[in-house]
């Protein structure tokens, strides 16, 4: 599943059923991040990604009707839910143990936030770190590397071909976004 995570420069994220729509019958797209929603439409959405293909992430923190615990990442799981996104540690640390590949997103406003970023990583483990916003300098791309060795993903504030660019110049490995006009770029 993190190879597929990492196969394009671009995942999808999604915010309403057309976004969805195109983002299924993308041919650039591999991988779609369920941003909002509510259980009651998983099943259907699950479904859809299984047809088309297509990794399906939930972002936890976002999606409602869902417990935030071990309970509710195993419904999850028995739904056939893949992977999770979460700024929450110990629902990485859980959907770890549940086997859903696990991107752990972290903010990083300043040097303290980056040192806790890394510590909760650390502690963790989840599969794939995203980091917010992608506009981050350089520098802290290459100290996540260096002490996470796991892919690193950016979000947050991209809006130009050239924004993409700069962040994959860094280091990170792939961008998500909701910009439909960026799916299109064949990196």
């Amino acid at each position: 599943m993190k190879e597929l995570l990492l196969s394009r420069k671009i995942a999808a994220c999604i915010r309403n059923w057309e976004d969805l729509t195109e983002a299924l019958a993308h041919k650039n797209i591999e991988t779609i991040f369920v941003l909002s929603g509510d259980i009651n439409y998983l099943p259907n959405l699950i479904k859809k990604a299984q047809e088309a293909g297509k990794l399906l992430l939930v972002h936890l923190d976002l999606f409602e009707g869902i417990g935030k615990d071990r309970a509710g990442l195993h419904f999850l799981t028995r739904l056939g839910v893949r992977g999770i996104a979460t700024t929450k540690s110990h629902l990485a640390k859980i959907s770890r143990e549940e086997g859903l590949l696990t991107v752990q997103r972290v903010f990083i406003m300043d040097s303290e936030s980056l040192k806790t970023a890394i510590k909760v990583a650390s502690q963790v483990q989840p599969h794939v770190i995203e980091v917010l916003p992608s506009t981050v300098p350089g520098y802290v791309i290459r100290e996540l590397q260096e002490s996470l060795r796991i892919p690193i993903l950016a979000g947050g504030l991209v809006k130009t071909e050239e924004d993409v660019r700069e962040a994959l110049g860094k280091g990170i490995s792939a961008i998500s976004t909701s910009r439909r006009d960026l799916w299109n770029l064949d990196l």
